[in-house]
């Protein structure tokens, strides 16, 4: 096996990219991704729809298709809108909107614990917050750099 990069082939592009969420109820999940975040319906069958908002685009599958539990990153958005908009919609903001070197991000979780990061560039001058990792830890900068866990 060759540890070497791939060259790209001149005129062969990928296209975007759509993330497949593996869901336990396609129709309970699209009723929260529709009613909730904003997305609209783009086409369905059987256990599978897809839905999108702006260059967003989802499949959402019930019980096949990844393991419930990911996360996406989701780029370019007005975080602090958006979260205003989540929050008055019901949605599960699972971290609110956080300054980060890399981000202005927040977190919204859906009803299978699939979670979107919804980030924008960060506030300049602004400190760091506490980030929140997959199990529901948070962490907090240090000076120096790196992270250390907060114990509650």
């Amino acid at each position: 096996m060759s540890t070497g990069s791939v060259p790209a082939t001149a005129g062969i592009a990928f296209g975007g990219v759509t993330p497949v969420l593996r869901v336990r109820n396609v129709k309970a999940s699209e009723e929260y991704y529709t009613q909730r975040l904003g997305f609209k319906r783009d086409f369905g069958v059987g256990g599978f729809v897809s839905v999108s908002r702006g260059m967003t685009h989802l499949f959402l599958c019930e019980g096949d298709q990844g393991n419930s539990g990911s996360w996406m990153w989701i780029d370019g958005v007005d975080v602090e809108k958006v979260y205003d908009e989540l929050r008055a919609s019901g949605a599960k903001i699972r971290h609110i909107p956080t300054n980060y070197p890399w981000a202005l991000e927040m977190q919204v979780e859906d009803p299978d614990g699939n979670v979107l990061r919804i980030g924008s560039d960060p506030k300049k001058d602004e400190p760091t917050g506490e980030w929140l990792d997959m199990q529901g830890v948070r962490w907090s900068p240090l000076p120096e750099g790196g992270w250390k866990r907060v114990d509650n």
